[in-house]
């Protein structure tokens, strides 16, 4: 009812009107210009987040040097320059003979204006370096309009009062645009992933231990060829001048190319690759039993998926779920946020101005006694808020939101865990495969779960986003606190976070169990947790290496598919390959696309294909050694001859057990 977008879209001038919204006398004025941007180098801009001075909607930025005095001057010869500077006076001001005492006074024109440039909708000074030197036009300095001379550098103090505020979204912007002309080279490389992986997948149904033994020497190899290359890069670094640089010297950069000029970053990668390495081996050297078991678990997984391919499509049902959450708790916030009336505030450059940051009306505040207390104060827009009840609640209704958000969320992400679970599940508990596995498993899973188990999976999201609601209220009161010498304040808080944290993951790890066992058996989610806490305590080892090896093994080929990628990638976005330099995109950033094709959860569809099943089978293959002995009366639902050396049995083989007894 109240909300209203436009405020978060349009830049908001000193009278809370909207620059360049249709329909309103500023609709062609879609730039926000500042009366006088040195004020902007106040400390008050990044308190209050607005700059004390007049700002005013127009339609296009000052291209030139001039003061209200030296055109006051001009005037008289030349009408033009009269009406030129008008165009960044107040609308309806037209009085080029008034005193400019008074005008500054009344901040009816600007003192000054300089040549400048619409950036974000914002009108900044045009600033060039040339021959290492600042200028604006080709000027070093510049009349004020207070008959003082000022350097361009009070300038870029200034602009950066207000950029540090928009740099976030200077860069997002940019990261933006990276996406905007780069998506089809990404699609194109996520493509080449997606194809790699599922010739990976067919592979491993049939070389299962040879295609591992070689993806594992070919990580090896891969990470020792990066020690040996960054070696090589910090030892040629090392006697340059300015490469001793560290990196906590330069800060953060946007251009990741600063980095790579450091022999301290090349060392730093080196080590870690070292630790991968050492990593590595270890494991394999300690578990090299367990790797042969779980080799063949994943080939039974890539049997699984084969016999089930819609499964390699549903995560993009579970993306497209979840960007309706992320939509519609963007629009409620953007809504809530926006549903504020006008505030004006009092701005003053006199730091001992008693009236600053109080609420004021810009119609009668040149009437009032604070412009006379306090020389030069301005009342201006300051944010959209109010004093009734509504607006006084409308941070709770934030976080009844977020709550909502997480809760949809998590909802969704159980749907997909139990819908995938009920799919595999079906494949495992047919005892002739594929023979016996129901036709469309995964749409029949999905309608089972929607029909029978909304309610019980709606309470296990909701205790999950409970908890992770209380974390988020921790993280901001530990950033509120931040600056606070308590102690045993701060003390307190850390071990709250602490203990939330494990307890959101240990209800994460039950709660994927229980929609697993609720998926299989259809029991209420509270029993359902219950029995798949108990079943895997029975078979805690057994777990552990289901999930941890096969998760290793898996890591070992994401990380050889989406690197391998992610290399030809990075090649091609630094224009390294010449037989297609012209066709590469201008990137402010080329980390952008690196960062979506080398990224594993985008990589998820087809190098992570057997891990549901693997997960999601823990529960069965516990269940079915349990249950199952082996015999023709309760046979093993799979071959375990490969992983526990274990087999059904023959009618003959039972009875003679039972002679023997």
């Amino acid at each position: 009812m109240h909300g209203d977008p436009r405020k978060v879209v349009y830049p908001t001038d000193s009278y809370g009107q909207f620059c360049g919204q249709q329909g309103t006398p500023n609709a062609n004025k879609a730039i926000l210009f500042y009366f006088n941007i040195l004020q902007c180098a106040n400390p008050t801009v990044l308190i209050n987040l607005q700059c004390p001075t007049t700002q005013l909607c127009v339609s296009k930025c000052p291209d030139r040097f001039a003061t209200y005095i030296d055109m006051q001057y001009n005037y008289r010869r030349n009408k033009s320059y009269w009406d030129y500077y008008k165009q960044f006076c107040k609308p309806g001001f037209n009085n080029p003979d008034k005193p400019v005492s008074q005008v500054l006074r009344d901040e009816d024109c600007p003192s000054m204006i300089v040549p400048s440039r619409p950036f974000l909708q914002r009108c900044f000074p045009d600033f060039i370096t040339r021959n290492g030197t600042l200028t604006v036009a080709n000027k070093t300095n510049f009349k004020d309009g207070h008959g003082k001379v000022r350097s361009v550098v009070d300038l870029r103090d200034a602009a950066n009062g207000i950029t540090s505020l928009l740099d976030a979204k200077e860069v997002g912007v940019k990261i933006f645009e990276d996406y905007a002309s780069s998506w089809f080279w990404i699609l194109i490389g996520l493509v080449i992933s997606m194809l790699v992986s599922l010739i990976f997948i067919l592979l491993l149904r049939f070389t299962a231990g040879v295609l591992f033994w070689m993806v594992i020497f070919g990580v090896i190899v891969a990470v020792g060829y990066g020690i040996w290359h960054c070696y090589w890069e910090y030892s040629t670094l090392k006697g340059k001048p300015d490469s001793d640089i560290t990196i906590s010297d330069i800060g953060f950069q946007t251009d990741f190319r600063v980095y790579l000029q450091l022999s301290q970053t090349w060392l730093i990668f080196m080590i870690s690759l070292a630790v991968i390495e050492a990593v590595i081996i270890i494991v394999l050297i300690f578990l090299r039993s367990r790797v042969r078991i779980a080799i063949a678990l994943l080939k039974e997984g890539s049997k699984a998926i084969g016999c089930i391919m819609s499964t390699l499509f549903y995560p993009i049902i579970t993306f497209l779920l979840l960007a309706l959450c992320i939509a519609y708790w963007a629009v409620t916030a953007v809504f809530l946020a926006s549903s504020g009336e006008a505030v004006y505030k009092v701005m003053s450059t006199l730091p001992d101005c008693k009236y600053t940051n109080l609420t004021c009306d810009p119609e009668t505040f040149s009437q009032s006694n604070v412009t006379k207390l306090c020389p030069g104060s301005q009342c201006t827009f300051a944010f959209y808020g109010g004093e009734s009840l509504y607006h006084r609640y409308i941070f709770v209704l934030q976080l009844c939101n977020l709550l909502v958000f997480l809760w949809l969320v998590n909802f969704t992400i159980a749907l997909g865990q139990c819908t995938l679970a009920g799919a595999f599940a079906s494949y495992y508990w047919a005892l002739r495969k594929p023979e016996d596995i129901p036709p469309c498993p995964l749409a029949s899973s999905f309608g089972r779960a929607l029909r029978y188990h909304t309610g019980s999976l709606a309470f296990g999201a909701l205790i999950l986003s409970i908890v992770q609601f209380i974390r988020i209220i921790l993280e901001y009161l530990d950033h509120k606190l931040k600056g606070a010498h308590n102690a045993f304040t701060r003390f307190l808080l850390c071990c709250l976070k602490c203990c939330f944290w494990c307890l959101e993951h240990f209800i994460k790890f039950m709660n994927r169990n229980a929609y697993i066992m609720i998926s299989i058996y259809g029991k209420n989610f509270c029993a359902s947790a219950r029995d798949a806490f108990f079943l895997l305590m029975r078979n805690v080892m057994r777990v552990a290496v289901l999930d941890k090896v096969t998760d290793f093994l898996l890591f070992l080929g994401k990380l050889l598919i989406s690197g391998s990628v992610g290399v030809l990638a990075f090649f091609f976005f630094t224009r390294q390959i010449p037989v297609i330099q012209e066709e590469v995109p201008s990137l402010n950033y080329y980390w952008v696309p690196l960062l979506v094709i080398l990224d594993k959860y985008c990589a998820y569809p087809p190098t992570g294909l057997p891990l549901p099943f693997l997960f999601f089978s823990v529960h069965d293959f516990c269940e079915d050694l349990e249950r199952n002995d082996g015999s023709p009366s309760k046979p093993y639902y799979i071959s375990l001859r490969a992983i526990l050396n274990k087999k059904n049995k023959r009618p003959e083989e039972k009875k003679k057990h039972s002679f023997v007894l």
